[in-house]
């Protein structure tokens, strides 16, 4: 027996409809080089289909990628929805790239037109001559920067010049798998991989973080996505700040601490969300201000230390809520809310415990934690190891025109994330390191996040990394990189005295090392990989004892 009910498609129009429609009075409010705009939704959706308008004005064809090359503003916001809803495809590139990660990203992706923020026209205006399929670029002036001479064969426009010069269009994207936005991979080993993104698949992953179990947002909300545009969907927050109608807060070009707790204060921000070392920063900017419109602290890209999660519910009286994902996951796929049943009669340390963990998978993914080999399941003790792997309708079957596709995933269509994790009988999960990253001594797996995470509990360490160091007798052996918090001073025995006891002997690193600052990747995660190669010559002390 087939159902009776209507056939209509899951697309972003849907949500832009909505917003423009229902929420035209609500705000988006962005921190520009020289202010704060503020723009209603009204004002954001009429000139969002002016900018399909300007689409059809450029000859960008029908399903035509259009990169991006922005902070988060109001005006990155219009070409979420104008490229997609136009039936194009929107390409975000990530601005922190290495210069020939991003010409090869704009060549594989056949990008025809680049908008670019005029606070980064310096920055990108050298590759320009590299993008071959490149034929406009559009600069959205946000108020500071040069903009050099056009390069030649492009040709080069003021966005707010087109935009006046445009007809507003209807929407029109009948088919739900029509592709509606693609992301490549930060690349740490070799080139970046493409995730192309239905428009079904991004209704789906936006209903799924709306969830009250996942972010649980509403039109009452005030959402600052610190988490950049550029990078995985912005976590679906921009998608779901339109769907919800809830006010957005974008913070522009100017991302230091001080800079967004001042938002976070001023815009009675309810949701704000970032990667760990964001919120190191901003902790100590946010001593004295008034934050009791805050009710979450959404972080992912990295596992959180449960030192900086109590430190912000200390402080703050709310402990950061931990979500996991990747950009071939949307990139949303599990939350850390503690179930009902879990929360009754446990004492701060546990429940801290369990925020430590990035939860279980949202309603619409399914995870597997498997031996990487086998694919056999781990015992579901909370303390067996294997990597997470992961399968649902928001989640990649394939990456675009990339013959590594395969290595990627199982012969039964699950996605290898490379996470490698724990799962208890409740269905928890606690990321240990990324398969690439665990230290393998003496034919056993050390956790270099939980190493990590201990050391940046001591009250003098600002920040700290594990790398695995060759030695002789081991194969590998633990080095911590530990930068000191400012005005203070830390010896390499301290380090060691306070891990003990903390973690299991043999896991305790051969040695300490103090460096200015752990180098960051394109997203702000710690990049073990410069660290590796920083230190790939460096003899541990202990060497000598094979």
């Amino acid at each position: 027996m087939k159902a009776l009910m209507q056939d209509h498609p899951l697309s972003l129009v849907h949500f832009f409809d909505r917003a423009e429609r229902l929420f035209f009075d609500k705000r988006v409010v962005t921190a520009t080089a020289t202010g704060r705009e503020e723009r209603t939704y009204g004002e954001w959706a009429a000139r969002t289909r002016r900018l399909g308008g300007a689409l059809d004005a450029l000859g960008i064809s029908s399903d035509g990628r259009v990169a991006t090359f922005g902070w988060n503003t109001a005006n990155h916001l219009e070409l979420y929805f104008a490229a997609p809803c136009s039936g194009r495809v929107l390409h975000t590139l990530n601005i922190r790239l290495f210069p020939e990660q991003l010409t090869y990203i704009a060549n594989h992706a056949e990008d025809e037109v680049l908008f670019v923020d005029r606070t980064l026209a310096a920055a990108v205006w050298p590759l320009i001559p590299t993008f071959e399929s490149v034929r406009h670029i559009v600069v959205l002036d946000d108020g500071a920067g040069d903009v050099p001479d056009a390069p030649a064969g492009k040709e080069v426009h003021a966005y707010e010049d087109l935009l006046a010069a445009a007809e507003p269009v209807e929407w029109h994207v009948e088919d739900e798998w029509q592709a509606a936005s693609m992301c490549y991979t930060s690349g740490t080993t070799g080139n970046p991989k493409g995730v192309v993104y239905s428009h079904r698949s991004t209704y789906l992953h936006t209903m799924g973080v709306m969830a009250a179990d996942a972010i649980g947002a509403s039109e009452t909300d005030t959402i600052l996505p610190v988490v950049p545009m550029f990078h995985a969907n912005a976590w679906g927050l921009a998608h779901v700040g339109v769907a919800v109608g809830a006010n957005l807060v974008m913070p522009g070009p100017n991302m230091a601490p001080a800079a967004l707790a001042g938002m976070i204060e001023d815009e009675k921000v309810t949701i704000a969300a970032g990667v760990p070392t964001i919120w190191m920063g901003v902790l100590p900017e946010l001593k004295g201000r008034d934050l009791s419109a805050l009710r979450a602290i959404p972080c992912g890209g990295s596992a959180v230390p449960k030192a900086l999660s109590e430190a912000y519910r200390e402080q703050v009286g709310l402990a950061i809520f931990q979500a996991w994902g990747m950009t071939e996951t949307s990139p949303v796929a599990t939350a850390g809310h503690i179930k009902s049943t879990l929360a009754a009669g446990r004492s701060e340390d546990e429940l801290a415990d369990l925020r430590a963990t990035i939860g279980v998978p949202l309603a619409g993914v399914d995870i597997r934690v498997v031996d990487p080999d086998t694919l056999a399941p781990v015992a579901t003790d909370g303390q067996a190891q294997g990597e997470i792997q992961a399968k649902g309708s928001w989640i990649a079957a394939s990456y675009y025109d990339d013959p590594r596709s395969p290595e990627s995933f199982t012969a039964d269509g699950w996605l290898k994330t490379g996470d490698v994790a724990t799962i208890d009988e409740h269905g928890y999960m606690r990321i240990v390191d990324r398969t690439k990253d665990v230290v393998k001594s003496g034919g056993e797996w050390i956790s270099t996040v939980e190493l990590e995470n201990e050391i940046m509990a001591h009250p003098k360490v600002a920040e700290a990394a594990v790398i695995g160091v060759r030695h002789p007798k081991w194969q590998e052996r633990p080095l911590a990189c530990v930068v000191v918090r400012e005005g203070e001073e830390l010896t390499a025995a301290e380090v060691l005295e306070f891990l003990d006891g903390k973690v299991a002997k043999w896991w305790m690193p051969d040695d300490v090392v103090f460096v200015e600052e752990i180098p960051k990747t394109s997203v702000g995660k710690f990049s073990k990989k410069d660290l590796r190669t920083q230190f790939q010559d460096y003899e541990l002390p202990t060497a000598g004892d094979a």
